[in-house]
């Protein structure tokens, strides 16, 4: 009998979720991303032997390799896909921070103790992107447990107040850009541990607890 072209495979027997779905486009993006930047990078570091690399271009070059590759490893945390059982280690928390403080406006300071579940710091890296709105002139951002908390504090001379974008973390539904999706996210995450996100916008400085 001939074979159709049409028929649809089975259904797996756990069908994953929107939230499982998202997760794994994110992986995909960032798993996609690393080579091309890695090879961009092999190119530079070629330049820099060749005499090149002094030039205002190649170093031009290499902070935006360097700032994408920083962006991608955060991202792939945030957005990626985590097991229950996976772990990621505090060098490798800090190294992440580090970049991604490097040259920028906001500094990170991790004070977590320990090996920590992916899905938690996937929990943390997306209340982080949910600060940096509030924190378009820079800040100092201390992120904190106790007694099973996280606490996230951002310091800064001047914040952004945005009560509208907010008050998404509290429930509300209305639309988001790209660019502020983290604020549907966090809340969504935060369900899935069973923990309820609580924040505070001030003048001069920032929470996020859950």
């Amino acid at each position: 009998m001939p074979h159709d072209a049409f028929a649809t495979a089975p259904l797996p027997e756990t069908a994953p979720s929107e939230a499982d779905l998202v997760a794994l486009v994110g992986s995909r993006l960032c798993h996609d991303l690393i080579s091309p930047l890695g090879a961009i990078g092999n190119g530079v570091e070629l330049l820099a032997m060749s005499g090149l690399g002094s030039s205002p271009e190649v170093q031009l070059i290499s902070e935006s390799v360097t700032s994408a590759n920083a962006r991608i490893k955060f991202f792939r945390i945030a957005f990626g896909q985590a097991s229950v059982d996976q772990r990621i280690g505090t060098s490798e928390i800090l190294g992440v921070l580090e970049e991604i403080s490097r040259g920028g406006r906001v500094k990170y300071h991790w004070l977590g103790a320990g090996d920590q579940s992916r899905r938690m710091v996937k929990l943390i890296f997306l209340a982080i992107l949910c600060l940096e709105p509030a924190l378009p002139w820079g800040g100092e951002v201390v992120i904190s447990e106790e007694d099973g908390e996280w606490r996230l504090v951002a310091q800064a001379k001047r914040t952004k107040p945005d009560p509208e974008l907010w008050s998404r973390l509290s429930g509300s539904l209305a639309t988001v850009t790209p660019a502020q999706v983290q604020f549907l996210l966090l809340p969504r995450e935060a369900g899935h541990h069973g923990r309820r996100i609580v924040w505070d916008v001030a003048e001069t400085r920032v929470e996020i607890r859950f």
